[in-house]
C-alpha cells in the first residue's frame, strides 16, 4: 500500500495555477527528492501535499484513516521552529501531546539526544543553539514519534559538512525503518547520496518522476538534463 497518493493536484494564489496538475505515488521506507530551478514549485507541492497550503483541485490520499494522517505525517522547514523551551522540551513536545508515559518520554529522549550530540545543552534554551544544532534537534522532534511520512524542505541549507552528513545518517536509518521521506533539496550532491527517486519539477510541472540512479544516467526531461549538467533552466 501507498503511504501517499496524490491524483491530479493543482495549487492555485489569486485565480492563477502554480502548481499541477501533479499526479504521484510515494512507496512505503522511499526518499524521495525534489529538484528543479528556483520557484518551480519545490516547497509549494511539500505544503499542499502536508495540507499548509489549500488545494484548489485534486486530492492527496493516505495509507491511514484521515483522522490519523495529520499525527503520522511531520513537516521540517528549512528554517526550524523552536519553541521558547528547552533543548529536552522541544524534543519531546510531541511525545507530551501523544500523552506518553514519562519513563518512556525519557527513555527516548535520552536515545535521541545521544543521536543528535546534544546532551551537554540538553537544559539550554532551543533559541540559542546553532542554526546546525536547530535543525537537528528539529529534525529529531519529528522522528521522535516515528511518523509514517516526512517532509523536508531544504533540510541542510546553509549548513556545514559535518552537520548535513549527521542530517543524512538520520534520514537514511529513518527510511531504513519504515518513514517515507519527501524533501526538496538544490544540492545535486546530496540527491545522489540520499534518493532513491526522483521528482523533477520546472514552473509548477513535474516533468520527470525516476529512480534516482536512471535519472542521473538518463533524465527524460531535457530541462533536467540541463539542470544537472549546471546550465539555466528557463
Amino acid at each position: 500500500m501507498f503511504p501517499l497518493m496524490a491524483e491530479n493536484l493543482v495549487v492555485e494564489f489569486k485565480g492563477q495555477r502554480i502548481l499541477g496538475p501533479i499526479s504521484l505515488k510515494l512507496v512505503k521506507g522511499d526518499i524521495a527528492v525534489i529538484l528543479g530551478p528556483n520557484g518551480s514549485g519545490k516547497t509549494t507541492l511539500l505544503k499542499s501535499l502536508h495540507g499548509i497550503i489549500k488545494i484548489k483541485n485534486g486530492g492527496v490520499s493516505w495509507s491511514c484513516p484521515k483522522s490519523e494522517s495529520m499525527a503520522k505525517q511531520m513537516f521540517v522547514f528549512q528554517s526550524p521552529v523552536m519553541l521558547r523551551r528547552s533543548v529536552f522540551e522541544n524534543l519531546t513536545y510531541p511525545l507530551t501531546l501523544c500523552k506518553t508515559p514519562k519513563a518512556e518520554i525519557n527513555r527516548l529522549a535520552d536515545e535521541w539526544i545521544s543521536r543528535i550530540s546534544l546532551k551537554e545543552v540538553i537544559n539550554v534554551a532551543a533559541t540559542r543553539l546553532s542554526g546546525g544544532e536547530k535543525q537537528k534537534l528539529a529534525l529529531a522532534r519529528a522522528l521522535i514519534t516515528k511518523p509514517e511520512m516526512l517532509f523536508l524542505d531544504e533540510p541542510t541549507a546553509s549548513l556545514d559538512g559535518k552537520t548535513t552528513l549527521e542530517i543524512e545518517k538520520l534520514l537514511h536509518n529513518s527510511a531504513e525503518n519504515g518513514t517515507t521521506i519527501m524533501m526538496s533539496t538544490h544540492d545535486i550532491g546530496q540527491a545522489k547520496r540520499l534518493a532513491k527517486n526522483i521528482l523533477f519539477l520546472n514552473k509548477g510541472k513535474l516533468e520527470s518522476t525516476q529512480p534516482a540512479q536512471t535519472f542521473f544516467r538518463e533524465p527524460i526531461s531535457n530541462n533536467a538534463r540541463k539542470f544537472i549538467a549546471g546550465d539555466i533552466v528557463e
